[in-house]
């Protein structure tokens, strides 16, 4: 009997058995290593498309996007300079100089708060016998900005003064309709395609804007024009957003408000040029006919991250060249052989995106918080006037909030990828809430100079929220519905602002509630901020599945409190 030290399998072997043998085919056999088929790679993401394009190539594309706001400035900004109301008289041409010497006596006499201004005197054989309205028009004392504008070329004043708050609502609201309808293009058709439609629309409307006979048609085309801008505006800066890596996001996004804060600076000095608000107008309309350019092929690429979500992957040929230097072309082989694929778009699913909690609340708590940034932005810059009388000249009350915001942007850009957009957001409207608070319960205490100090810094504060809220909705909504999400966060700000014209269409009645209610909201937007995540060098979401972790980190560190609304896992950094 065999014991099992004798047994071969037991003893040892210096080196094991070698594998059984496969019969080979002669075209196995004449593999190499270096020929072997390279195992399955993973499909490109949103950041490895953007990483392709090159340092170079961003900043390049990023520059074009910024260049048009200077012009967008011009139109979405000229308002103030459009309806200025300059003081004014009844026009009294009358046969001989007799009248006027009299009617200017008479003014001098009662002063010209004692005679109405929409009034003016009936002389009978030399004598007034009583007032009636005015029927030769007006004669106006431009001072400041704009010598012809329109208000002063259609004689809105007096009955016709509500045509002036008319128009301002128009105006919102065209910025709105644009945001929502034009933002939703954006995500259905594409960045490229609604940018161009957009620009080409601004420039038409710019122009019959330019020429319009009558008030009617003039607020008609004000609309449209709005909604055109607001389209450019927004398809720009989402397309900015999502050419550029999470170490560029902030800069670029900063040097476009500082390029919007320079417009709105050249604007005024455009305005003391021309004189006109139809050129003032021409001005921003017909520039923007130049960037229409862009609609050429390699001039101004559609965005990566869309057509890497829409599979329109025929169109990535443009950036396949630059990629295959920097990174292995395995990936962008794959889309280059289903290319032959009808292009389509962005899968969206409706039930999923109504389902979508975390989606819904964070885009509802950004919305609030800009809704009531863009509110209270007047309150602060009016307060004076409506508090104590008085009314500051058009020059100061202008650059005043264009310097607040052009300070608004170099303070995100110093602060907020150090500190957090969620903790910057926050600090916002605490100021903004504290300086309203100390106005409106110190407003008799307080000297002029420290509710000049409070006013600014409410002013500062608020236009810092409301370009905060722009950018962090814009971070953390996926590509999906980045266009639609943005555009109802600018919808709800222009929702906001609509308390402005509103109040001068009301005399300015009920402006300390306004403040009140506004001031109490923005103390409950401070604590709806705290259910919002954090979105500091991380990755821009794609799908609405990548969209729904973007939760709130846990409040204490080291521990993860649970929230049942809030229960999804954060991203990785």
């Amino acid at each position: 009997m065999m014991t099992s030290s004798s047994s071969p399998l037991a003893s040892p072997s210096p080196c094991p058995p070698p594998p059984p043998s496969i019969p080979s085919s002669p075209m196995q056999s004449s593999l190499t290593p270096s020929s072997l088929p390279l195992p399955p790679a993973l499909p490109p993401t949103g950041e490895v498309m953007v990483l392709a394009l090159g340092r170079k190539k961003q900043r390049l594309l990023v520059a074009l996007s910024i260049l048009p706001i200077l012009f967008l400035s011009f139109l979405l900004s000229s308002d103030p300079l459009l309806t200025l109301m300059s003081p004014f008289r009844c026009h009294l041409p009358g046969p001989s100089p007799a009248p006027q010497a009299l009617n200017a006596s008479l003014r001098a006499e009662k002063g010209d708060e004692g005679l109405d201004q929409c009034k003016q005197y009936v002389f009978v054989n030399g004598t007034p016998s009583g007032l009636t309205d005015c029927k030769a028009g007006f004669d106006y004392n431009v001072t400041e900005g704009l010598r012809n504008n329109i208000v002063t070329e259609w004689d809105l004043v007096c009955t016709r003064y509500w045509v002036v708050p008319v128009e301002a609502v128009c105006f919102i609201l065209g910025v709105l309709t644009g945001s929502l309808g034009l933002g939703y293009m954006s995500d259905r058709l594409g960045r490229r395609k609604s940018l161009l439609v957009s620009l080409t629309l601004a420039v038409v409307f710019g122009v019959l804007a330019c020429v319009s006979p009558s008030p009617p048609v003039f607020i008609t085309m004000r609309f449209c024009l709005a909604a055109a801008s607001a389209g450019v505006y927004l398809t720009l800066y989402v397309t900015r957003l999502e050419l550029c890596d999470p170490s560029l996001r902030l800069l670029a996004t900063m040097m476009s408000g500082l390029m919007m804060f320079a417009g709105e600076l050249l604007l005024l000095g455009v305005a003391l040029g021309c004189q006109s608000w139809r050129g003032l107008l021409g001005t921003g309309a017909v520039p923007l006919s130049l960037f229409l350019c862009y609609g050429i092929p390699g001039v101004f690429p559609e965005s990566p991250r869309w057509l890497l979500l829409s599979e329109r992957t025929g169109d990535m040929n443009s950036f396949s060249e630059r990629s295959e230097r920097q990174r292995d072309d395995v990936s962008f082989s794959e889309l280059d052989t289903d290319s032959s694929s009808s292009p389509g778009r962005p899968l969206l699913s409706f039930p999923e995106l109504l389902h979508s909690r975390n989606i819904w609340k964070n885009l509802c708590v950004l919305g609030f918080t800009s809704f009531i940034a863009h509110g209270i932005s007047h309150c602060y810059s009016s307060f004076r006037g409506d508090v104590r009388g008085i009314v500051p000249s058009f020059y100061w009350t202008y650059l005043l909030s264009v310097c607040a915001g052009g300070g608004a942007w170099l303070l995100l850009w110093a602060t907020v990828d150090r500190c957090g957009r969620r903790g910057i957001l926050l600090l916002a409207m605490t100021l903004t809430g504290l300086a309203s608070l100390i106005l409106l319960g110190l407003m008799d205490y307080l000297s002029e100079s420290a509710m000049t100090v409070f006013s600014v810094m409410g002013l500062f504060s608020s236009q810092a929220a409301a370009s905060l809220s722009i950018l962090f909705t814009a971070e953390i909504m996926p590509t999906v519905i980045r266009g639609s999400g943005v555009g109802a966060v600018m919808a709800l700000g222009c929702m906001g602002r609509l308390s402005s014209p509103l109040m001068d269409l009301r005399n300015h009645r009920g402006y300390f509630l306004q403040h009140v209610v506004l001031s109490s909201l923005a103390l409950l937007a401070v604590l709806s901020i705290l259910l919002l995540p954090e979105s500091k060098r991380k990755p821009l979401p794609q799908t609405l599945a990548d969209g729904e972790q973007y939760r709130r980190p846990p409040l204490v560190r080291r521990r993860r409190d649970n929230v049942p609304l809030l229960a999804t896992p954060n991203p990785e950094t």
